[in-house]
């Protein structure tokens, strides 16, 4: 990708016997010691996502189970809890003492591993994800995919062409971008995504995402919170929600005319991040 920091490398290691591949890069020159950023990614996409990021704090982003180029056994448990285990090995297996998180849609089971460890946790970048709170209903797909056999009906007659009109939903103004976004989905969105796509979402009705939050409030760490402010998935309510729920000083930016990914339709946003996690 033109633009890409060419210091990323990519590592495919087992973690706790899960085949899991992940981005690595080394923190900007003159900043040897600053805490790595751990960046999670959401559905359906993968750890890509994460480039311009990393190009510009260095920092880790793998493909979580299911997802991308990481391992899709049917074995894997694809829940909440079974993210955060995973992640807490993950972590235990790179020896991150003290990291920043940066967390967008599903990379919200971040949320729950800072939960458990929130001593560790340097800083904290939100961005469009799961709302772990209360109130929270799931938007029209994620209603689609929790019901069983209509779920996997719609995953069996989901083609390249609905993939890219479902996601130009959660965009704004650069639809462009979002065909991008699809055609990078689609090359990995195989049997393997759709089966942890269904298995996620259905281990996970709004009082299970609920529980899942209740311990934001031990995670105090300096948070940035940041939402587009027309995203179909999750309104922008939920950004506040978030800098209310959590333990430390949270500010929070609502972006206007951008959706559920907006740094793709909000360049300067990366900057703003890369900001943010490297003070």
């Amino acid at each position: 990708m033109a633009g890409i920091d060419t210091r990323i490398v990519e590592r495919h290691e087992d973690v706790a016997g899960v085949p899991a591949l992940w981005r690595e890069a080394p923190p900007p020159a003159g900043t040897p010691d600053a805490a790595p950023v751990l960046y999670l990614h959401g559905n359906p996409t993968d750890g890509d996502d994460f480039l311009p990021f990393l190009t510009r704090t260095g920092g880790i982003a793998p493909d979580l189970p299911g997802f991308g180029r990481s391992s899709k056994a049917s074995t894997f448990d694809y829940s909440i809890d079974g993210y955060v285990t995973f992640l807490e090995a993950f972590v235990a297996h790179l020896g991150l003492e003290r990291f920043s998180l940066a967390v967008h849609d599903w990379g919200a089971v971040g949320l729950v591993l800072a939960q458990r460890m929130p001593a560790r946790i340097e800083r904290l970048c939100v961005i469009n994800s799961t709302p772990l709170l209360p109130g929270y209903r799931w938007h029209r797909w994620a209603r689609l995919w929790r019901t069983r056999f209509v779920g996997e009906l719609a995953m069996g007659l989901t083609n390249r062409f609905m993939l890219r009109r479902a996601l130009r939903e959660a965009f704004v103004e650069r639809k462009a971008d979002a065909d991008a976004l699809a055609e990078r989905a689609w090359a990995r969105f195989d049997h393997g995504t759709q089966r942890a796509i269904l298995r996620l979402y259905r281990s996970a009705p709004p009082e299970v995402l609920e529980a899942a939050g209740h311990g934001l409030g031990k995670v105090e760490a300096p948070a940035l919170v940041i939402w587009g402010e027309e995203d179909p998935y999750a309104g922008a309510r939920f950004a506040h929600a978030y800098a209310e729920a959590l333990g430390g000083p949270a500010r929070v930016e609502i972006v206007a005319g951008a959706g559920h990914w907006p740094w793709l339709e909000r360049p300067e946003l990366v900057e703003q991040v890369a900001s943010f996690l490297t003070e």
